[in-house]
């Protein structure tokens, strides 16, 4: 490994190939000096207050403005935010206050509520600082099965949670209009449902959102949900744009600037009314509704010579109409973390704290690896790497979740709590393999073949719903179930 300034300018930096040397140099050195007098004078910052007017005029308004961000060193935001979540750290506790779960019901035709439905409604009660700890805000019991939250149970019901988001079972995030129609960017992504915000649960929801947000940030345990960009920048509060409206709803933002600029195409105030089939001020809404997109839209006329109101008007309410979902979700991250501090940081980093890396590396595991009456060039190791390199990206989120209850890796590899252990254990010869999650350990029989393990362990990864089956805990978690299933 070389280390210094390079002679050349690598060329993913297109921009930048027909600038001097020196000029570059000199602008890192500048832009270096300036990131720390920022970071000398952060608790100075009016962070979070834009709304006051000594903050808008000069000069303190372009010590906050979003366009910055990009320009800081990682330390201006990375650091003030460690310090203060290890400031703000409960310490002397392994784990939070306790949540009941009931995922098995004794009535045949009956379902339980969602998991992310049944903690929510327990853990908004709570008071933040009781939440804020280094690995578990709080313990889980499931009630009617044996298990013992040592960590691996709190790690799997975020994964499920996180499972409910992305379903129908919790709406409260919707696919974007692209990923409907597949089209255009985003076509995986999520955006926040915006149709849920007159009602006050669904208004705890997105809190309890915010809150496991704030948790994963904490915990340093990254959530497998794949939002879009539009979503974090929302949160941080950079600007968006029609841009953003465009990357999420390609279809919408197209008829949008056909009207703008209808009179290119021979369009004229004559034959206005023949061509856009839209009577009034009404638009579409980030889950297809049409509805007036200003105070009584729907009696004002759509004509060509307000077609550009018209067209700024359905811009700004789409990039605004989950502003109040935003509101509670950022309300609920207030409890967890330092929520000024999103002030300083791009949007892409917080969804790398929030979200963590979205691919399993098994270079990432194998530098975290311990290995227990194994060693590096034991058969089963290797065998278990082949087979893991021949996992698909799915197979190996499911082994993520099989041997830890998580299915993402954080982005920092010094944010990794505990090793990644596989052992060796004297079962019958090719048995399916086990996993302890709340240890993240893998537990290896023998098998007469990579062919034959390769086929147990996409079987228990495939197959394994239950986790940690510490029967003595039956009796004990059964003591916090309710006669009445409804509860769950």
């Amino acid at each position: 490994m070389r280390l210094g300034l390079p002679r050349d300018i690598p060329d993913q930096y297109g921009h930048l190939q027909n600038k001097p040397l020196p000029q570059l140099r000199a602008r890192l050195k500048l832009l270096n000096r300036f990131s720390d007098l920022i970071y000398q004078v952060v608790r100075l910052l009016p962070l979070g207050n834009m709304e006051q007017d000594w903050v808008q005029c000069t000069p303190y308004s372009w010590l906050v403005h979003p366009s910055l961000r990009p320009l800081f060193a990682p330390r201006v935001y990375t650091l003030p935010l460690v310090r203060s979540v290890g400031k703000t750290m409960l310490v002397g506790k392994n784990f939070g206050p306790s949540v009941t779960v009931r995922r098995l019901t004794t009535k045949s035709k009956q379902s339980v509520k969602p998991i992310f439905a049944q903690i929510s409604r327990q853990v908004v009660k709570m008071k933040g600082a009781d939440l804020r700890l280094p690995s578990r805000a709080w313990k889980v019991k499931l009630l009617g099965e044996g298990a013992d939250d040592a960590g691996g149970v709190f790690d799997d019901t975020i994964t499920e949670m996180c499972s409910e988001l992305l379903s129908s079972a919790v709406p409260l995030l919707v696919r974007t209009p692209n990923g409907l129609a597949d089209t255009g960017y985003n076509r995986d992504r999520y955006i926040l449902n915006p149709d849920l915000t007159d009602n006050a649960q669904s208004l705890m929801h997105f809190k309890f959102l915010g809150i496991l947000f704030g948790v994963a940030i904490r915990t340093k345990k990254p959530l497998p949900l794949p939002l879009s960009p539009i979503v974090w920048k929302l949160i941080v509060q950079e600007p968006v744009t029609f841009t953003d409206l465009e990357d999420n709803d390609t279809l919408y933002a197209q008829s949008l600037r056909c009207i703008r600029d209808i009179h290119l195409s021979g369009v004229t105030q004559d034959n206005f009314q023949e061509i856009i089939p839209l009577e009034c001020f009404e638009g579409a809404t980030w889950t297809g509704r049409i509805t007036p997109i200003v105070t009584g839209g729907q009696c004002q006329p759509l004509t060509f010579a307000n077609r550009q109101q018209y067209y700024e008007a359905a811009v700004n309410y789409r990039l605004h109409e989950m502003d109040t979902a935003i509101a509670c979700l950022r309300e609920g991250m207030a409890r967890i973390i330092p929520v000024p501090l999103l002030s300083l940081m791009t949007s892409s980093h917080l969804e790398q704290l929030v979200c963590g890396e979205p691919h399993i590396s098994l270079s990432l595991l194998r530098q975290i690896v311990r290995y227990r009456d194994l060693d590096e060039s034991h058969i089963l190791v290797r065998w278990m790497w082949e087979v893991l390199d021949s996992f698909s990206h799915s197979e190996r989120v499911l082994f993520m979740r099989f041997v830890s209850g998580r299915s993402r890796l954080p982005a920092n590899l010094a944010d990794l709590s505990q090793r990644f252990q596989v052992m060796k254990v004297d079962r019958c010869v090719d048995g399916l393999p086990t996993a302890q999650t709340c240890f993240f350990q893998l537990r290896l029989p023998n098998y007469s073949s990579k062919e034959v393990m390769a086929e147990k362990l996409r079987y228990a990864i495939n197959n394994c719903k239950s986790i940690d089956m510490d029967n003595y805990m039956l009796t004990r978690n059964n003591e916090f179930a309710s006669t009445d299933d409804e509860t769950y």
